[in-house]
């Protein structure tokens, strides 16, 4: 079974927006801090933004800091990625993933248990 699905996503011009979506089997749920990366073509999977599983604590790469924000409803199990001003050079797949932590969260790949299958986004000029 699936722990992690994403929804969302899809092909936008410059300057657009769009919404990624993560619906979490992970129970409860606010014990799972969420996060999201992403992996372009011929390269490695970088890290976009986090949320504890609180929802306090959030984090995110600088190369998106004030244009994404990152949500989540724990009620409904599911956490979101929020996508303005879109670059092109913000085109990859984006992966939604998982690791027990109610307080912080990690920019680190390695330290994350489960993952989504992943969802295109694809930014055109």
């Amino acid at each position: 079974q699936q722990q992690l699905v994403e929804s969302g996503g899809g092909s936008v011009q410059a300057g657009g927006s769009l919404i990624v979506s993560c619906r979490a089997s992970l129970r409860p749920f606010y014990n799972y801090a969420m996060a999201w990366f992403r992996q372009a073509p011929g390269k490695e999977r970088e890290f976009v933004a986090s949320i504890s599983g609180s929802g306090r604590n959030k984090q995110f790469s600088d190369s998106v800091k004030g244009r994404f924000t990152v949500s989540r409803d724990n009620d409904e199990n599911v956490a979101a990625l929020h996508m303005d001003n879109l670059k092109p050079e913000d085109t990859a797949r984006y992966y939604c993933a998982g690791r027990p932590n109610y307080y912080s969260s990690s920019r680190l790949v390695s330290e994350y248990d489960y993952w989504g299958q992943g969802t295109q986004v694809t930014v055109y000029s």
